[in-house]
């Protein structure tokens, strides 16, 4: 029987690399890559706009439209890019897709702010940055995946990932 596709999430908080990382996990592993951002209402985008950071409250629906996407992904596989930042938030995602395993982006909060400051211009602005980092619970060791600190070329850290999670490249 064929294994399935591998099924990842990365996450860590603004300015870690998720998307960039993500697309590239995507690409080696020859599966669809989907932007979490992208699946967030309306309300949630604007009330990041104003500087207000996120409650749990508003990030129930997002995350259950993420876990929708991973669940439509767990047989052919996928790459979700995602905050995550709590470990509800990730069993949250696990209730729908299991064998999901995560790939914690992190590093010093110099670097993430520069990162944030220096990006093209996004809802997040740069002063959400100290909330995320407040309420960021990293992974646990009975949490299926890997952490990794940022700083490395994102090919690198692309490596590291599937070193760490043993995955192979869809095509050598």
């Amino acid at each position: 029987m064929d294994q399935p596709a591998p099924l990842l999430v990365v996450m860590g908080v603004s300015g870690s690399g998720k998307t960039t990382v993500g697309r590239l996990l995507a690409e080696v592993l020859d599966v669809p890559f989907a932007e979490g951002d992208a699946f967030h209402p309306w309300s949630n985008i604007s009330k990041m706009l104003s500087g207000r950071p996120l409650t749990d409250a508003d990030r129930e629906p997002w995350l259950d439209e993420l876990g929708h996407w991973l669940k439509d992904h767990d047989r052919r596989g996928g790459v979700l890019s995602c905050s995550a930042l709590k470990r509800a938030y990730r069993d949250r995602l696990r209730s729908y897709a299991p064998r999901a395993r995560f790939v914690h982006l992190h590093g010093p909060t110099e670097l993430l702010t520069s990162r944030v400051q220096d990006r093209a211009p996004h809802f997040m602005p740069p002063s959400l940055l100290d909330s995320q980092l407040a309420v960021l619970e990293p992974l646990q060791p009975d949490e299926d995946g890997a952490t990794l600190t940022i700083g490395p070329n994102p090919s690198t850290l692309t490596h590291h990932a599937l070193v760490a999670l043993n995955l192979t490249p869809a095509h050598p």
